[in-house]
């Protein structure tokens, strides 16, 4: 008997599959630009509004640096905020295993009203669950954000500079000569939580934090023509997603990432590629190259000290190629699966 598998959920290869056979063919559908086939982080249902839903099951729910509370809120509001709507409404519904701490769920509650303040969103309708399932808590997200004025910067900027046809920043929307922008040192979120597991003490926290705050800021100096933030599979994932959607590919350098050396050595410990690991702050920029240094600068300006050029979308070839400090070269292929599960 056919069975679905974790590996279906786990925003690689098989989870693409898996929505490919048996999703989009009885629901396929759009309401404005993007379609739900196009399997972006958010769509829009008109002009000015887009709209994303998120399910999060992390384990264990509290962490170094958040909580499945911190976590909820700013993925759903990360989720807009790479397709350059500010997030403004969100929904929230709670599925709670029976005998749940009372402690820790209070801790989860403060990390979302800290989160919800921060990104300055408001939380308008939710629901509550309480099952004998050893489920933990899970949180059911929606959110919807609004057209923003940095997005239409943005777009100016850029059709000044080539024809750009969406009304979005698009996943697809890499051109031969883009330069790649990590936003900043990856693989913290993922690595926590395995150091959670396994009962190891680090210095590092996990990277839970609103990107619009500093997306914002990049989308005002204009030119970006790609964004995605790079959570299940990692960095790898989403060059893989933006490279095959543009049909283009994308060359990185091992040297120009960054990295934590702490998390360099779990991650060498652990047998882990922190380019598959999953990110909760961070975002992966695609920018038009008469705009890549402003774009960096403006990263820098707005607390993201870290970002740096990584890479370019080039011709030559069609997939993500590495080139590594010692000069080699090696396909980073698109993850089969997350390689640690239950981490957002």
């Amino acid at each position: 008997m056919s069975v679905i598998r974790k590996e279906d959920g786990a925003g690689g290869k098989y989870m693409v599959e898996l929505l490919k056979k048996h999703v989009f063919p009885k629901i396929a559908s759009r309401a404005g630009e993007i379609a739900l086939e196009d399997m972006e982080d958010s769509s829009d249902f008109c002009d000015d509004f887009a709209f994303t839903t998120d399910s999060y099951v992390v384990s264990p729910p509290i962490f170094r640096g958040g909580s499945i509370g911190s976590l909820s809120v700013c993925g759903t509001s990360n989720d807009l905020a790479v397709m350059g709507a500010k997030p403004e409404f969100m929904s929230l519904a709670l599925v709670i295993q029976d005998g749940f701490p009372l402690g820790d769920f209070r801790r989860i509650m403060d990390d979302i009203r800290d989160s919800v303040e921060l990104v300055n969103l408001s939380i308008i309708t939710g629901d509550t669950k309480v099952v004998e399932s050893n489920v933990g808590i899970i949180v059911n997200t929606a959110g919807i954000g609004r057209r923003s004025e940095e997005l239409e910067r943005n777009l100016e900027v850029l059709r000044e500079l080539r024809d750009y046809p969406y009304r979005w920043v698009r996943d697809k929307g890499l051109k031969e000569g883009d330069a790649i922008i990590v936003s900043g040192s990856i693989a913290e979120h993922a690595a926590v939580i395995m150091a959670e597991r396994m009962g190891f003490e680090v210095e590092f926290k996990s990277d839970v934090y609103p990107v619009w705050l500093f997306v914002r800021e990049a989308l005002r100096r204009g030119g970006v023509t790609a964004m995605k933030d790079p959570t299940r599979g990692g960095i790898a994932a989403a060059l893989n997603e933006m490279a095959e959607k543009s049909g283009v590919g994308i060359k990185i350098f091992e040297e120009r990432i960054p990295l934590k050396d702490e998390v360099r050595g779990l991650c060498e410990l652990l047998g882990l590629d922190p380019l598959t690991m999953a990110n909760e702050g961070k975002v992966v920029f695609g920018v038009h190259p008469e705009m890549a240094d402003e774009v960096l600068k403006a990263l820098h300006k707005a607390g993201q000290k870290e970002a740096e050029i990584i890479g370019y979308a080039t011709k030559e070839f069609a997939e993500v190629v590495l080139e590594t400090a010692v000069g080699t070269t090696r396909v980073v292929p698109q993850p089969i699966s997350d390689p640690i599960p239950r981490v957002c």
